[in-house]
């Protein structure tokens, strides 16, 4: 399976980047078709009153790297990447990897 991990930096306006991503981003990213998964994910520190290298993560998905880049170059997906810089005022990583999922396992001791 193929990731898009989004790292997004913490924003100037926490807020607004919540309200902007929540009512403006995900409308303009759901046009995008062929995912097979999206995940958002607020970071938290494992470290008590530490802040998190990054304030959101977000994962798309689909079968192969060849979809996934179909996806991000027809008009729906550069309209959904054209518009990530009108929010992300921290910054982003984009990163591609072959996710290869091991559940169920078991965990020896």
């Amino acid at each position: 399976m193929c990731r898009l991990t989004v790292l997004y930096g913490h924003p100037a306006d926490p807020a607004e980047f919540d309200r902007y991503y929540r009512e403006v981003h995900i409308p303009i990213a759901r046009t995008m078709r062929g995912l097979k998964g999206w995940t958002i994910g607020k970071c938290q520190s494992a470290v008590p009153d530490e802040q998190p290298p990054y304030y959101m993560i977000v994962g798309l998905y689909t079968d192969t790297r060849a979809q996934m880049d179909a996806i991000l170059t027809s008009p729906e997906g550069q309209a959904t990447i054209a518009d990530v810089p009108k929010f992300a005022t921290g910054g982003v990583q984009f990163l591609f990897e072959d996710e290869e999922v091991l559940i169920p396992f078991e965990l020896t001791s």
